[in-house]
């Protein structure tokens, strides 16, 4: 099979390069925005004949939350605009596309965990761009294709909460982190190995829609108060309310989401968001400095 990736230089993209010679069977095309701009169908679609892709990984997006309120046009672009052509090529072509999305296209004002077919109701610019982009895909509808969202993802590869809970818990004595921000961190590792394994197989007449992340629920402070204690970082952490770090985003309060389709649907067993936590920062040290 030839799979395309675009936006593999992020941290899904990043882990799936890692994970590729466990699956020999697929022919992987790596690309980043300068390599391959998703905007420009007509680019995509010269990419996707020339080099006869059969499916498509989505991990391209604009995932620049706060600056997002600024520049609602940027996101909308690869969010929406990029994915509506994606879906395009693919239902012409009879390619299968995977489109990663997010918890962010609920507004967080439950307390249960967010059934799939949950309504959607973002409370953020970036929210709404990658909500719209979810309605163009459904909408045209190509045979084979899947939406994932996920949440709070982390990584060996790039920029995330635990380099940076790290790196800022060795040049201070203390930190606060918002405590009533309740969601489930998620190691793109663990999607990433599912994708591979099983969304590539996914056979549908309509977009299928799944929830992935770790097990388990947390805050941002209890991901923080981990992940200095698995770093053996001395550093305080202080829990701290939304309302006292003021951000040009609203985030929702609560975006557990329910895995249970899954699950029923691919008998897989997710693992719990600690003990991933720590294979990422021990199981393999790229890009950790401990």
């Amino acid at each position: 099979m030839n799979i395309l990736i675009t936006g593999s230089s992020g941290q899904l993209g990043s882990e799936i390069r890692f994970l590729k010679s466990s699956f020999p069977e697929h022919n992987f095309f790596f690309t980043d925005a300068k390599e391959l701009d998703i905007s420009n169908k007509r680019t995509v679609e010269d990419f996707v004949i020339k080099n006869r892709i059969d499916s498509v990984i989505n991990c391209a997006a604009y995932t620049a939350v706060d600056k997002a309120e600024s520049e609602p046009e940027l996101a909308d672009k690869i969010n929406h605009v990029a994915v509506q052509f994606l879906a395009e090529i693919a239902k012409k072509h009879g390619v299968r596309l995977v489109h990663i999305s997010t918890d962010y296209v609920f507004n967080g004002e439950t307390f249960r965990p967010y059934a799939v077919d949950h309504p959607t109701n973002p409370i953020n610019v970036y929210g709404e761009t990658k909500l719209n982009g979810e309605n163009a895909l459904k909408e045209i509808n190509p045979k084979n294709s899947t939406i994932i969202r996920t949440s709070w993802v982390y990584s060996s590869f790039g920029n995330n909460f635990v380099k940076t809970m790290l790196r800022l818990g060795k040049e201070r004595e203390e930190l606060n982190v918002i405590s009533d921000q309740i969601g489930v961190p998620t190691y793109a590792r663990d999607l990433a190995k599912f994708i591979l394994k099983n969304a590539l197989n996914i056979q549908n007449e309509t977009v299928s829609v799944y929830h992935f992340t770790n097990e388990g629920v947390c805050s941002w402070y209890d991901f923080a108060q981990e992940i200095m204690e698995l770093g053996k970082v001395k550093c305080k952490v202080n829990p701290i309310p939304t309302s006292a770090y003021p951000t040009p985003a609203k985030r929702p309060f609560y975006s557990l989401m329910d895995k249970t389709t899954l699950k029923e649907d691919f008998g897989v067993e997710i693992p719990y968001w600690k003990d991933s936590l720590k294979k990422c920062i021990f199981g393999n040290a790229i890009g950790f400095k401990l």
